[in-house]
């Protein structure tokens, strides 16, 4: 006789909002790879070398995106890889609020540029959080 699942709405709700996090930051490293000219200026760099360093950016939003992609099999049973996540995200939001700090006046664009990466990991920080809570025991 097979035992039959109980539907979990608060796994399958971290999920989703694991998976929002997730779309988020590969939809970012898709378009950062396709169309780096465009975002290129947000930090200031010019022609090729901006090019790649935004490239770069893309790639490094996949690789970071590992432990999330764990974490969204199964929040509960991959615990560490949630946690990964969590605090990834938090270092995101502490790192781009210093740098912010730290920049000097006169640099509106670049500021504008880690303004809002500060508000995308911010709000990813707060899903995840929420994904936490949601899938503990």
């Amino acid at each position: 006789m097979a035992v039959k699942k109980k539907f979990d709405l608060h796994l399958w709700l971290a999920r989703l909002l694991i998976g929002i996090v997730i779309t988020w930051n590969l939809q970012c490293a898709l378009v950062f790879l396709l169309t780096p000219a465009a975002f290129a200026t947000g930090f200031e760099l010019v022609g090729v070398p901006g090019a790649a360093a935004v490239r770069g950016f893309a790639v490094l939003f996949v690789m970071w995106n590992i432990p999330y992609l764990v974490a969204l099999c199964h929040p509960r049973r991959n615990r560490l890889s949630l946690w990964e996540a969590v605090m990834m995200q938090l270092v995101g939001v502490v790192g781009e609020s210093a740098i912010l700090l730290m920049l000097p006046l006169g640099y509106p664009t670049l500021q504008n540029s880690i303004l809002r990466f500060t508000a995308f990991d911010g709000a990813g920080l707060v899903l995840l959080v929420v994904a936490m809570w949601l899938s503990r025991k």
